[in-house]
């Protein structure tokens, strides 16, 4: 998703926190969303994606910024490139939901 700009295609109706996205190749990601972030005046989503659990990347979080187009009250998602802002909004996440979520730091 790196690069890309991502927008909302749709939500499922069975689970509102369930969003669904297009890839950088056009195909629909679900994702669930976690939590939004505000850093520096900018919002950023916290997304978990709703995949297979015996995934090697199970567990970890996609951080997007939100961006406002101008039709119709449409958001788009895109990729972050700054690490410092991405650990930053992380941090801010982990601390927010410290209770509710086992997080593993890897090193």
């Amino acid at each position: 998703m790196e690069g890309e700009e991502n927008k909302i295609t749709e939500l499922d109706e069975d689970l509102d926190n369930i969003i669904t996205l297009n890839d950088e190749n056009g195909e629909e990601v679900k994702f669930e969303f976690l939590d939004l972030v505000e850093l520096d005046s900018e919002e950023y989503v916290v997304l978990l994606p709703v995949e297979e659990e015996d995934s090697e990347d199970a567990g970890e979080v996609v951080i997007l910024k939100v961006e406002d187009t101008d039709s119709d009250d449409e958001e788009s998602y895109v990729s972050v490139d700054d690490e410092e802002v991405l650990a930053h909004v992380f941090e801010i996440f982990k601390e927010k939901f410290k209770d509710e979520f086992n997080f593993i730091d890897e090193e």
